[in-house]
This record gives C-alpha cells, sequence and structure tokens, in this order.
C-alpha cells in the first residue's frame, strides 16, 4: 500500500471517528494500522470502537499498543484502565491509572482538561452504579471524586445533590443544589431537584419559586420537556388536595 494511500485512509477513519460514525471508521482506520501499525492515536481510537461495540478484549489490546507506542499518551493510559476496570482486572487498572498521574508531570491535578472530564465521568458512573445497589456512602466518596476533579461539571453536583437527598441529608442536599444553581443558572435539573428538596422540608413556597425559574429559563413546551415537569410539580404543590410535603415526590436524576 502506498504513502498517499495509507494517509487518505488515515484522514478517512479520523473523519468517520469524529464524525461518530464508528463502523466506517473501523473499516479505514484499521486498513492504515495494517499498513502503518506505529500511530498510537489510530490504535486509541480503533481500542474506542472496539470498546463501543461491548469488545473488551480487542480494545484491552488496541490501547496497550498506543501505550507501547507512547508510555506518556494519557488518554490512551484512561481508556484502558476504563476498559481493566470493567474487565475486573482492578489492580491493572490501578496500576495504569498510577502511571498515567506519574506522567502528567507529578500530579493529578497536573492532568488536562481533557483527561481530568474523562476521569471525573468514570468516577460519576461508578457512583450511579453504587447509588442504584443503594450503596450511598459509597456514591457520595466517587461524586465527591468527580467534583475535585471537575468542580465546574454542574450535571455532577446535581447528581451529588441527588444522593444526599435520598441518603436523609437535606441540607447537604441544598447547598450542592443552590451551588448548582447558582453557578449555571437556567439549568434545569439543578431547579427541578431543589424544588423538591425544599418541598420535601415542608418549604412549599421556596420549592414553587424553584420551579417557577425553572419554567422562566425552559420555554420549550411539550411532553417530556423540564418545562412541563417542573409545571407538573407546581400544579401537584399549589392543589390543596395534591400531595402534602414529606410525601413521596421526587425527581428522577435526568
Amino acid at each position: 500500500m502506498t504513502v498517499d494511500r495509507t494517509q487518505q485512509l488515515i484522514s478517512l477513519g479520523r473523519e468517520a471517528y469524529h464524525a461518530g460514525d464508528y463502523a466506517t471508521a473501523e473499516g479505514y482506520l484499521s486498513q492504515a494500522l495494517a499498513a502503518a501499525p506505529t500511530f498510537p492515536d489510530l490504535f486509541n481510537m480503533v481500542g474506542v470502537i472496539y470498546s463501543a461495540g461491548g469488545k473488551c478484549q480487542p480494545a484491552e489490546e488496541a490501547f496497550s499498543a498506543a501505550l507501547r507506542l507512547n508510555p506518556a499518551y494519557t488518554e490512551a493510559a484512561l481508556n484502558l484502565a476504563v476498559t481493566y476496570n470493567d474487565r475486573g482486572k482492578y489492580e491493572e487498572a490501578r496500576a495504569v491509572y498510577a502511571k498515567a498521574v506519574a506522567h502528567s508531570h507529578g500530579g493529578e491535578r497536573s492532568l488536562d482538561p481533557f483527561a481530568r472530564g474523562k476521569l471525573a465521568n468514570s468516577h460519576a458512573d461508578l457512583g450511579e452504579a453504587y447509588c442504584a445497589l443503594g450503596m450511598y456512602d459509597d456514591a457520595v466518596r466517587e461524586y465527591e471524586r468527580a467534583l475535585t476533579l471537575a468542580p465546574s461539571f454542574v450535571d455532577l453536583r446535581v447528581r451529588l445533590g441527588s444522593v444526599y437527598r435520598d441518603q436523609g441529608r437535606p441540607e447537604m442536599a441544598l447547598q450542592q443544589l443552590q451551588q448548582a444553581v447558582a453557578e449555571k443558572p437556567g439549568f434545569a435539573p439543578a431547579g427541578i431537584h431543589l424544588g423538591v428538596v425544599w418541598f420535601s422540608l415542608g418549604r412549599t413556597d421556596d420549592a414553587i419559586r424553584a420551579w417557577e425559574d425553572v419554567i422562566a429559563a425552559n420555554p420549550t413546551e411539550g411532553p417530556g420537556t423540564p418545562r412541563a415537569r417542573a409545571e407538573l410539580y407546581l400544579r401537584m404543590a399549589r392543589d390543596p388536595q395534591g400531595p402534602r410535603a414529606g410525601s413521596a415526590l421526587k425527581a428522577s436524576t435526568p
């Protein structure tokens, strides 16, 4: 295969990958790697494609190949750590993560923004899994780790607030949700959950204000929209025969 053809395959593969067309990208990238197996980013992209398709073993091999070519490739290291974790290889996952941190110039806080965001989302996913099992203390720990890495991720703060609420710690929930609303006014999940916590505390007027703010900031109407949910809660809160404070009114995490 000529150099020009290899470069064309790489270009087409990257284009399809970034467009989310993994099936097409895999075909191009596999051909490119067969001709020139020296590009760590191509191995990383193929690994992501395999991982998305549930092919953990090939994904592990691809990420490992990327790291052999470039031991300081943070993204590939994180992807390999996640793959190890998914396969139950927890010691290997920790070892790869430790190396990723070491290559980030001396510490976790030196990780580039992409790596920090990826790690934060990994912790958040684990927190969600703990939450589904009712293991709230473990869920809180993972969400707090996620926010340490990515304090500007308001959706993670909302999730942490929701766990505190389900854990029976409304004051902690309020702290997180109010901060989320302050950092991103109009963010519907934060306002909806904040209203739910206020309502559970018998602070109906505060709950109504929170849901009214959501409605004001989200003009799009229709079933399934944040506005529709907030309007539903408002009707229940204002109806004398509706749910009372302390009832089972809860907002599902978006």
